[in-house]
């Protein structure tokens, strides 16, 4: 497996293999449900096969904070350890470009990712319902 690192910028070929991965896991098209202009975005991108399995997407919230937004994992790449390994590189990565914060929002439906976000160590700070009425629970955690 190959870990890329883009900032600001995601060339076309990552962002069509992004969003096949989305599509895949959220049944979604994230270039058109999503912009894709964010401060400081982060893109970490697992490649296997010269495919992305996976990736990582966030962006600066605010001073000191940083918003892991999105990410998945592809279904045929699933329970291998991709998800915590992206998370582990993103948090890296974002302590050595001096954010003090992780921030990232989750649902009880998604409870794979709820419970890697506990075992990476964030801790529930509130939950709210969005504009859809889904019920998320926000989490942090010191970098």
């Amino acid at each position: 497996m190959q870990i890329r690192i883009y900032e600001r910028q995601i060339p076309r070929d990552m962002l069509d293999g992004i969003q096949l991965v989305h599509q895949s896991v959220f049944e979604g098209d994230l270039l058109k449900e999503h912009k894709l202009h964010k401060p400081n975005l982060v893109a970490v991108i697992a490649i296997i096969h010269q495919q992305v399995a996976g990736f990582k997407l966030g962006y600066e919230m605010e001073d000191g904070m940083f918003y892991s937004w999105l990410g998945g994992v592809h279904p045929d790449y699933q329970r291998r350890g991709i998800a915590k390994e992206l998370m582990t590189i993103q948090h890296r990565y974002c302590k050595e470009q001096g954010y003090q914060k992780m921030r990232t929002y989750s649902r009880n439906a998604r409870k794979a990712m709820l419970i890697l976000n506990i075992q990476a160590g964030f801790d529930v700070i509130a939950t709210f319902i969005d504009e859809k009425g889904r019920h998320k629970i926000i989490l942090e955690k010191d970098l």
